[in-house]
């Protein structure tokens, strides 16, 4: 992640510092700039904790990185929320698991088929197929993280998107099953990883319908879209009629230091 993020961090003349805090036991990560420094805290108890996989831990810091490079929409310094999940994998995840090094992280063997089904439909090419995958089985490890730290009752699904739809933008953490859709949204956007994203424009390196892209969206359980054209379905679908036009799955197509990953309990 240092390798791939310093030179991107000091391109802006900035330092990027990540502090490993293996022996402190909180479940959590955190963002905070001071002067020219960018800075992450991970920590031990986040990577021990049993819903964790390391391609899980990946992804939270990519979530912390976010806040620092994620672009709009932002509160403050930093992006907010949903936008730094959204960013963990619409760009980050991608570049780091696309490094040969990531083959050996230990990461969940089994697929999901929402997300499998998801990653075949919108990319062709197997290694972009395989990141996708990966990445939305990152987003379900640390679903169930905040499943177990919120005492949910219901375990998140990539089947059964969150249908909360927000009148104005919710820049706080989103919950549990809306984070969940934020991780598979950013994995199937197709819009290349070297698109640049934007402190000020919310379109510009993502997805949205506007711009003629059929999934990958922002989820609307967080995010309040400012252009109208935005919340209308897309022009046309690329699935025909298979098994992916389900209720279910068609919802997730319409869809200050910073306090850290998880709220604070």
């Amino acid at each position: 992640m240092e390798r791939i993020y310093k030179p991107v961090v000091a391109a802006q003349g900035k330092v990027l510092q990540i502090n490993r805090l293996w022996t402190d036991a909180t479940v959590n990560a955190n963002a905070s700039q001071s002067g020219n420094k960018y800075i992450v805290n991970m920590y031990g108890g986040l990577a021990r904790h049993e819903t964790i996989t390391m391609d899980g831990f990946a992804l939270v810091l990519c979530h912390e990185l976010g806040h620092h490079l994620g672009g709009a929409p932002k509160g403050g310094w930093a992006s907010i929320e949903g936008q730094s999940d959204y960013y963990a994998n619409l760009k980050c995840l991608r570049q780091v698991f696309a490094d040969p090094a990531t083959v050996t992280f230990t990461h969940k063997s089994e697929s999901d088929e929402v997300a499998q089904k998801s990653c075949e439909k919108y990319f062709p090419a197997p290694e972009d197929r395989a990141i996708c995958v990966r990445a939305s089985m990152a987003g379900k490890s640390v679903s169930y993280l905040f499943q177990v730290l919120h005492n949910d009752t219901v375990a998140p699904s990539f089947a059964t998107p969150d249908p909360k739809v927000v009148t104005a933008m919710f820049t706080s953490h989103p919950a549990t099953q809306c984070r969940m859709d934020t991780y598979l949204a950013g994995s199937r956007c197709t819009q290349p990883v070297s698109a640049p994203l934007s402190n000020t424009n919310v379109a510009a390196g993502t997805c949205t319908r506007s711009a003629g892209f059929l999934s990958g969206f922002r989820p609307l359980c967080w995010y309040k879209p400012a252009n109208p054209a935005e919340l209308l379905p897309p022009a046309a679908r690329s699935f025909g009629e298979d098994e992916l036009l389900t209720p279910a799955f068609s919802a997730l197509d319409g869809n200050i230091p910073w306090t850290g990953y998880s709220p604070a309990r």
